[in-house]
């Protein structure tokens, strides 16, 4: 359970740092940090989070980071579900703690895209399905690889959150246009549930990307890796 709720608090920062920087932060008039802002608010997350509560749990904050992991053989099968169900339930906690937030603006009219990721009329830059899915599949492969190799044993201890942390800030400077950046289902789920528009209908693609390609990126170390 310690385990558990390690992972619902970081997932949980993850989304209230992360989207809530781009949901309140993004374009504030005169001072909004904008897309390098809202990129380094998601990888300090990870990173502030991975220090804090890793030892406890692994800091994986993903679904797909947990699912890559189990393939790597760094992480149990058997515990993959309750991970799942506790990054989930932290990223709805987090989205809804936001709509809280957000809605008490004297002059809020709806939340919105709501930091919500999405394909077509709902890319930030218009970008296709396709486009969309190419981006999630070599992102999500990648943040994963890196992962792996920033974890290994045969790498200096202490420093894996901050190369972690850097990864997913460069893919969110990266594909922030084309999808808002999920690589993370439960990220995107937490939000989905409170946007306006079609980020629900469009969900199952940053599900299938990032689970598929997590594993793909698992099966990419395992055929490079020299000793862990």
């Amino acid at each position: 359970m310690k385990k558990l709720l390690a992972e619902f608090v970081g997932t949980f920062w993850l989304v209230f740092g992360g989207c809530g920087s781009a949901a309140l932060a993004a374009a504030f008039p005169d001072v909004g940090i904008g897309l390098l802002g809202v990129s380094l608010a998601f990888g300090l997350t990870v990173l502030t989070m991975a220090y804090a509560v890793g030892g406890i749990s692994g800091g994986h904050f993903n679904p797909a980071v947990s699912l890559g992991l189990a393939i790597a053989g760094r992480f149990q099968m058997s515990s993959l579900l309750s991970y799942w169900a506790a990054q989930v339930a932290g990223a709805i906690a987090a989205a809804f703690v936001l709509f809280l937030i957000v809605s008490g603006k004297a002059d809020f009219n709806g939340v919105g895209g709501f930091a919500s990721n999405g394909f077509g009329s709902a890319s930030p830059g218009g970008f296709s399905m396709t486009s969309a899915l190419i981006m999630e599949v070599v992102m999500t492969a990648a943040f994963l690889f890196i992962i792996l190799g920033a974890t290994a044993s045969n790498v200096p201890a202490g420093f894996a959150p901050i190369a972690i942390g850097l990864a997913l800030t460069l893919i969110h400077l990266v594909s922030i246009p084309v999808t808002n950046t999920s690589v993370n289902p439960a990220r995107s789920t937490g939000v989905a549930l409170f946007a306006d528009g079609p980020a629900l209908s469009q969900l199952w693609l940053f599900w299938v990307a990032p689970l598929v390609d997590a594993a793909v990126g698992a099966l990419i170390w395992k055929a490079v890796r020299t000793e862990e």
